[in-house]
């Protein structure tokens, strides 16, 4: 499985809209689970994250045809020009019991 993590800063004027531009994502198939956030800010060192994507993916074919559906792109053309920095993480996660990490 892979799980794909992205990291946004907005400005607060632009927080919901950039709320509904990322929460087209979840109407896309190929995840197994796809969440977005927001971030609570309990961190005593950086609270600076305002919204997170996180998604689990089966493979990385899973996670290319996410990326490759017409509303990805949709999602990138709303959010981008409104958002400040993002920040994407992607990492395999193995099976604890059969698999070492």
């Amino acid at each position: 499985m892979i799980r794909h993590i992205v990291f946004f800063t907005v400005s607060p004027e632009n927080l919901e809209a950039v709320r509904a531009g990322l929460s087209i994502l979840t109407e896309i198939p190929h995840a197994k689970r796809l969440e977005i956030g927001s971030n609570v800010k309990t961190d005593g060192f950086h609270r600076d994250i305002d919204l997170v994507v996180y998604g689990e993916f089966e493979d990385a074919a899973a996670l290319a045809a996410y990326k490759a559906h017409p509303l990805y792109e949709e999602s990138i053309r709303r959010v981008k020009p409104l958002r400040e920095e993002r920040y994407a993480a992607d990492y395999h996660v193995a099976d604890a019991v059969h698999e070492p990490i």
